[in-house]
């Protein structure tokens, strides 16, 4: 398992709490961006930087995501793309997206666009506040907690 960030506009507020997690369970985590983005010194936190268009880092992170990765995003589309590919995506305010209920997120995602896009409203999502930081923390400590029983569990059969 690796945890992929779409780290061009992820919340300073979320990197320690994330740098915190990996080191503790030991995943490597990348760091994904059009722009170059330094990191902790560290075994298992890297950064990659994709030069190219508005969507290059979306499409790294599509490309190198695998079955069982995480990638933490709030770009829906991207999600899509992972979780057809067998990966978990969760955003920065904590929300999961599975194949339950990716589809039903891109769709309300893209008539929300296309209402602003007409005029017919206005704004987009509330602030990011400490709720959603601990509702992001709560996510990721569920799939980490649940991915590292499930390494014990591998390793208990093999013997």
């Amino acid at each position: 398992m690796r945890i992929y960030v779409d780290a061009d506009a992820f919340p300073k507020d979320l990197k320690e709490i994330l740098y915190k997690a990996v080191e503790r369970v030991k995943i490597p985590l990348v760091l994904v961006a059009g722009k170059f983005m330094r990191g902790p010194h560290s075994a298992y936190i890297s950064c990659l930087t994709v030069p190219g268009g508005v969507d290059a880092a979306d499409d790294k992170i599509a490309e190198l995501t695998e079955p069982g990765d995480i990638v933490i995003t709030a770009d829906i589309p991207l999600a899509d793309r992972v979780v057809s590919k067998g990966g978990l995506a969760i955003n920065p305010r904590g929300e999961l997206y599975t194949e339950r209920n990716i589809k039903e997120r891109l769709a309300t995602r893209d008539l929300l666009n296309d209402l602003r896009n007409n005029g017919l409203i206005s704004g987009g999502p509330s602030s990011f506040n400490p709720k959603n930081c601990q509702a992001f923390a709560n996510q990721l400590d569920r799939l980490l907690t649940k991915h590292c029983k499930q390494k014990v569990i591998e390793n208990t059969d093999v013997k």
